[in-house]
């Protein structure tokens, strides 16, 4: 499965939303855009809502972007 995600950095919480759009989704985390730590909560938040583990999560493009594209894998 591809996701398209907007990312908000340094929420005050940390939860997915689901846009209109069927893959398209809003993360919200607390953690800062510095040494990774977004993406790495990023991915943690994403694995929790597809209830995947965070092996399966990767991101595509968008490492340096609040836009990123997420591949899940099925195994």
């Amino acid at each position: 499965m591809i996701i398209t995600v907007k990312v908000k950095t340094r929420s005050s919480k940390r939860e997915i939303r689901k846009s209109e759009n069927e893959n398209t989704f809003e993360v919200h985390t607390n953690e800062p855009a510095t040494e990774n730590r977004a993406n790495l909560d990023v991915i943690k938040l994403v694995a929790e809502y597809f209830k995947v583990s965070k092996g399966q999560v990767n991101i595509k493009s968008g490492l340096k972007s609040k836009n990123k594209i997420i591949i899940i894998s099925e195994n």
